[in-house]
């Protein structure tokens, strides 16, 4: 009988060879999405389709890059996230594989874009979750440094895609990352279960309870108890996985949900639309995958700094606003890549874009666990990556609608601006006015109390006055 290990302190130890586990496979993951550009083209011209209709392909995988959370938190909940990603990565692998021998646009949607997208979802959330469990007190700088991982992924992927890509073809090249994609389960193997189990965080007995309540089947009831018992394990689950409950009465994490979930409409465009913009300006396509790899190499640098900055003592209470200057200077970058197509404007864009990125990727889970807290994260992440994979999946054919439209790539900028400055908007000015109505009434309950204090010596000195009824309950 193998013996169970004991629960790892948190902030050391093993926590650093998790956070390297992690780091790669974030990298893994979340370095395919970001260069999908590099093969937009190319996909195009081989099934002969619209720019609406190729979109769909990159808009799948990041939309079930997100959506999948609450298949995710079940996984983690059932087993543990070495198991999640270590099934995410066989998924990633077969999705990819199959990709390259997709004959339709459809049978693409399904390999690389669902199956690869769930796959990739399961390696990414499960890391992001574990870290969770090994890190508490440097949580966002560990945040910021596995996020470093996709980072990297994004400056190696698209160099090596354009090579493959000109030696092999796209189907070859996808062929090729199958097999990559498999060592996340490599990565896998070192994230074993931090005991005790992540539902012990909660420190009562009765949320280990109610854990086991939710993952153990029960035994049938009788008829005349099956529904309303069924219904109550629904909402269980649902509150646990999908966090209905605080989106209807914690007014931040309304703000944030609806804040990200608008802004994400057009955050991803320039990573799927950079490339074929650049070689529709007469760009050489291998000088225009590099624009890739350098929002990747800035971020490799800007995301560490971004959480180190962000764990200022001075920020620590305004990580909200933080945040939401950040999406502000990623709206008004687009800006630059608009009115100016030639390289070195491209260049400026993508450094700008990218230093504004690494804040945004550092702060964003940060954010939603000071919201929430960590014991309602995994309901709370689910919930709000089903919303925002909504706008994900609309977002990329809107913008390839728009192109084919106009006939021209620099509108999905002026477009991908409006939408990203309007969430920063919304999100800080909500937050600001949240937080000052809720000082002034903290200042009104402050200062309640202590009128009727004022006039108690008045009352006592009438106290002769009061009916026997009065001077009962004053005794009571």
């Amino acid at each position: 009988m193998a013996l169970e290990r004991p629960f790892q302190a948190p902030d050391q130890g093993w926590a650093w060879v998790v956070l390297t586990a992690v780091l790669i496979s974030q990298g893994l993951a979340l370095g395919f999405p970001s260069c999908v550009g590099v093969f937009y083209t190319d996909i195009q011209t081989a099934f002969q389709a619209t720019n609406s209709e190729t979109s769909w392909f990159p808009s799948i995988v990041t939309a079930v890059l997100h959506a999948g959370g609450p298949i995710c938190s079940i996984l983690v909940e059932r087993y543990d996230c070495r198991v999640t990603v270590f099934i995410g990565g066989i998924l990633a692998s077969v999705g990819m594989v199959s990709s390259a021998f997709a004959q339709t646009l459809i049978q693409l949607y399904l390999t690389a874009g669902f199956i690869t997208g769930l796959g990739l979802c399961l390696s990414f959330q499960a890391g992001i979750t574990v870290l969770g469990y090994y890190f508490v007190r440097r949580r966002t700088l560990a945040n910021a440094l596995a996020a470093t991982g996709a980072s990297i992924g994004m400056a190696v992927y698209p160099v090596i895609s354009q090579y493959l890509l000109d030696l092999i073809g796209w189907r070859g090249s996808f062929l090729i990352f199958g097999g990559v994609l498999l060592n996340s389960c490599a990565c896998a193997c070192l994230m074993r279960p931090n005991r005790p189990p992540p539902q012990a965080l909660a420190g009562t007995q009765q949320s280990k309870e109610e854990c086991r309540q939710i993952t153990t089947p029960s035994r049938p009831l009788p008829s005349n108890h099956s529904m309303p018992t069924m219904l109550s394990s629904c909402g269980r689950i649902l509150q646990k996985y999908m966090a209905f409950d605080l989106l209807c009465d914690n007014k931040l994490y309304q703000i944030y949900v609806l804040g990200i979930t608008w802004m994400v409409l057009g955050f991803v465009l320039p990573l799927f639309y950079l490339v074929p913009y650049a070689t529709s300006s007469g760009i050489e396509e291998s000088r225009a995958a590099l624009l890739l790899t350098i929002i990747g190499l800035v971020n490799i640098f800007g995301r560490p700094l971004a959480g180190l900055i962000s764990q200022m003592a001075c920020l620590k209470s305004r990580l909200f606003y933080v945040f939401s200057a950040a999406v502000m200077v990623n709206g008004v970058s687009n800006l630059i890549a608009a009115m100016w197509n030639n390289y070195a404007m491209l260049v400026l864009y993508c450094v700008v874009y990218s230093i504004s990125m690494s804040f945004i990727a550092s702060l964003v889970f940060q954010v939603l666990m000071d919201i929430v807290g960590m014991e309602r994260f995994p309901g709370a992440f689910g919930l709000f990556t089903i919303l925002e994979s909504f706008t994900l999946l609309l977002g990329p054919p809107l913008a390839g609608f728009l192109a084919d439209f106009t006939g021209h790539y620099h509108y999905i900028f002026y477009a991908t601006t409006v939408n990203v400055c309007t969430a920063a908007l919304f999100m800080g000015l909500s937050v600001f006015a949240f937080k000052r109505k809720e000082a002034k009434l903290r200042e009104t309950a402050e200062l309640t109390p202590r009128e009727p204090l004022m006039d108690a010596p008045n009352k006592q000195e009438k106290g002769d006055q009061c009916c026997p009824e009065e001077i009962i309950l004053k005794t009571i």
